[in-house]
């Protein structure tokens, strides 16, 4: 197989890309001209660039892909916030210029590919948990509302004939994630003041539930999703759900602390606007269909995040 993954410096690109590799595949690259960021070993670079339907075109014709995993996303609902325009044009209308591309070099060459778009739970906005394939698209961030667009996009385009699907994810992390996210800044705080580094660490909502699972198991996810019998949709997620403060207080506890709230401060100048209370995937399809579960609990996840910061932390031997 040979895949074109966009995003590929990317947390989730990283993934993807040494699963695929591990299986034999070749794996090219999406790069946009101005990313700095290291690809992963084996990674054959493409430039290309979401806002520039010429340069996709030109990138899924020199490629000639068999599968196509889209993984290109402004992924801060914050900066949504900030730049709504931007966020649409490259979540959103970037997966449509990409799906055209496609389309016109399957029927130029007879050759379908196979796409496979990185959704989000944030197309469901704050409806009630658990949210499946089957709950209606509602979002409440420009991030959201972006991501809705795409999914919409998806499932026009294969109800015309493309082989196209799209993995709703919900939240994915690892000590790959950069620290813009709580997540990372969570455990990199509770990893400086385990090591004497930094007393506290301000927080907003203490008391959003989202479903947290381990970037590599969606990793895995996406794969088996491209190469199902049929395309579809489905719901990537762990089925539970945990509030920031259990985060917080499971990071903690990991390096020995109890009582973690004295080190924590609120400040609501954090809290996010349209924020959904709770989000909780049903994966059931997603484990009937493609035999797919999560190998990485919450309390997993965070210790190899919170390892992983100590050991950045330690100074060099």
């Amino acid at each position: 197989m040979r895949a074109l993954v966009t995003g590929v410096t990317g947390q989730d690109g990283w993934y993807l890309a040494e699963l695929l590799r591990q299986r034999g595949d070749e794996v090219v690259g999406l790069v946009a001209t101005s990313d700095p960021a290291p690809l992963p070993p084996g990674v054959t670079p493409l430039a290309g660039d979401m806002r520039d339907a010429e340069s996709l075109r030109a990138a899924v014709d020199t490629c000639e892909p068999d599968e196509v995993y889209n993984l290109a996303s402004i992924s801060s609902v914050a900066q949504s916030w900030r730049d709504p325009a931007t966020v649409a044009d490259v979540n959103g209308v970037g997966v449509v210029r990409l799906l055209v591309a496609l389309r016109e070099f399957g029927e130029r060459t007879g050759r379908p590919v196979r796409f496979v778009q990185a959704g989000s739970a944030e197309i469901f906005g704050d409806a009630p948990a658990p949210q499946s394939e089957t709950t209606p698209i509602a979002p409440r961030t420009p991030y959201g509302a972006a991501k809705a667009y795409a999914q919409h996009a998806v499932a026009a385009y294969r109800a015309a004939g493309s082989w196209a699907a799209s993995a709703i994810l919900f939240n994915h992390e690892s000590p790959r994630r950069p620290d813009t996210f709580v997540t990372r800044k969570i455990t990199r705080a509770v990893a400086a003041i385990a090591d004497g580094r930094d007393e506290r660490l301000s927080l907003g909502n203490l008391d959003a539930r989202r479903d947290w699972g381990f970037a590599g198991d969606y990793a895995e996810a996406l794969v088996r999703i491209a190469r199902s019998d049929e395309p579809r949709d489905f719901v990537v997620a762990s089925g539970t759900s945990h509030s920031i403060a259990d985060f917080v207080r499971l990071a903690f506890e990991h390096v020995g602390i109890d009582d973690w709230q004295r080190y924590v401060d609120v400040d609501p100048a954090l809290q996010r606007a349209g924020d959904a209370g709770e989000q909780r995937g049903d994966a059931t399809l997603a484990r009937r269909v493609l035999g797919w579960a999560p190998t990485v609990d919450l309390r997993g996840l965070i210790a190899l995040m919170v390892d992983a910061d100590r050991a950045a932390l330690a100074p060099p031997t």
